[in-house]
């Protein structure tokens, strides 16, 4: 299974780079991990709503970009629909079941998704109602992405 993580913004912390080099390590043993780390637009000072749509539709755009036809699409947004880890496990186990091996999860950034982006998505999921930065979530997103494999071979992992 190709899973890839199409987010926006580049990691600048060094514990954000660690956690995440730690995770795609682990999840080297069950699929074949892309991160596709795409350009921030750029915001202007005191910015109007105008300009924050902007934004989100040049990023939305560079995100559909680096999407192929044939993917499976899950968008994180906080509107999407809630699952629990074993609830995300079996999404994951199903779809390749279905013969659906491209799979691609798309974090938007610091305003979110552009409504063309959130249209093209298959599955629209929530971790929570909160907001969260975008590269904790790309962290959050790759744990819960290996517990999920983990879930599925039937293998332990700290609860």
């Amino acid at each position: 299974m190709n899973v890839q993580i199409v987010c926006i913004g580049k990691l600048k912390e060094k514990y954000w780079q660690d956690g995440i080099e730690e995770y795609s390590k682990r999840l080297g043993r069950y699929c074949k991990l892309t991160i596709n780390e795409l350009k921030e637009a750029r915001l202007p000072d005191k910015a109007s709503l105008k300009d924050e749509e902007e934004v989100k539709l040049l990023e939305g755009r560079s995100i559909l970009k680096s999407i192929s036809d044939d993917s499976y699409v899950i968008t994180l947004e906080i509107k999407g629909k809630r699952l629990t880890s074993p609830q995300l496990a079996e999404k994951i186990e199903t779809l390749a079941v279905e013969g659906k091996s491209d799979i691609v999860f798309v974090i938007g950034g610091s305003l979110g998704l552009s409504q063309e982006v959130s249209e093209r998505a298959n599955f629209k999921l929530s971790f929570s109602d909160m907001t969260f930065p975008h590269q904790m979530m790309r962290l959050i997103l790759l744990e819960q992405i290996y517990r999920s494999f983990k879930i599925i071979k039937n293998e332990a992992y700290h609860k």
